[in-house]
């Protein structure tokens, strides 16, 4: 790799219900994901799925491929589309707000769907608060994103050794409003980076991997991302990833087991 050129980037499809990575792209030099997810989009079949993406892949044709191709979405919204943003943002704050000044009113005729979910581990505390809504008709845009019939916000509060922390992320998508649906797929987007994201880093080293010439980096992406889905698709060994890579490395039977191979 020559001083000053970009590292190589490889966007993933996540099934999340399965726990398997479907497929990957390398971004093209001198481009960024935005080009890539569309392409590997086309590549799989999509009919009947829920495709979530971050920030990055919330554009207007990426919502109409997910549509043509019979999918919901639930795309990310931040400061990249930053007016679209501060509209979704300034209307969900505000109706939220409302709805706890005025519960008994709405109660009876509801703008908002809401749940919530509260999750303790290893001393920390998080709560979760999901809001729907399609009551979208003040959505300038409403008719440049295809099939757009509700907007959403999660709202994480974390307590980890007495500190609180407070963030909401806001989301465009084809749902209509079924708060358990939209959360579901909200909450699955982001365990990506657990599922994923951490494993190539802490499991794979991913982030330390210096190979760089040719197709080299491409290549053992995919490689990793097969391994990972050998790893957790793979239940006799009551291990963490980690702890099964290491397994493989010292039995052999259990590395072909991971591989598919009968033994006779």
């Amino acid at each position: 790799m020559n001083q000053g050129e970009s590292l190589p980037y490889v966007v993933s499809a996540w099934a999340v219900e399965n726990g398997l990575v479907l497929g990957q792209l390398k971004v093209a030099e001198k481009s960024n994901e935005i080009t890539a997810v569309p392409e590997l989009l086309r590549a799989l079949e999509l009919r009947g799925c829920i495709v979530t993406t971050d920030a990055m892949g919330c554009q207007k044709k990426i919502a109409k491929q997910i549509i043509d191709s019979g999918a919901d979405y639930v795309l990310a919204l931040k400061g990249n589309h930053e007016v679209v943003h501060e509209e979704v943002k300034t209307y969900l704050d505000s109706a939220i707000l409302q709805q706890a000044s005025e519960s008994e009113r709405l109660e009876a005729a509801p703008e908002l769907v809401h749940t919530e979910t509260v999750e303790k581990d290893h001393g920390r505390l998080e709560t979760r608060r999901y809001w729907q809504s399609e009551n979208i008709g003040w959505f300038a845009d409403l008719k440049k994103w295809k099939g757009l019939r509700s907007v959403g916000v999660v709202e994480a509060v974390r307590e980890i050794k007495g500190t609180l922390s407070t963030e909401r992320r806001y989301f465009l998508s084809s749902l209509p409003c079924d708060i358990a649906r939209f959360s579901k797929a909200a909450r699955g987007h982001w365990g990506v980076e657990n599922q994923v994201h951490w494993h190539m880093d802490v499991s794979f080293g991913e982030d330390q991997s210096r190979a760089r010439t040719g197709h080299a980096a491409e290549n053992l992406a995919t490689l990793r991302r097969l391994a990972l889905n050998l790893l957790k698709r793979e239940t006799t060994k009551k291990r963490g990833i980690r702890g099964k890579q290491r397994c493989a490395g010292w039995d052999h039977q259990y590395l072909l087991r991971l591989l598919g191979v009968v033994l006779t």
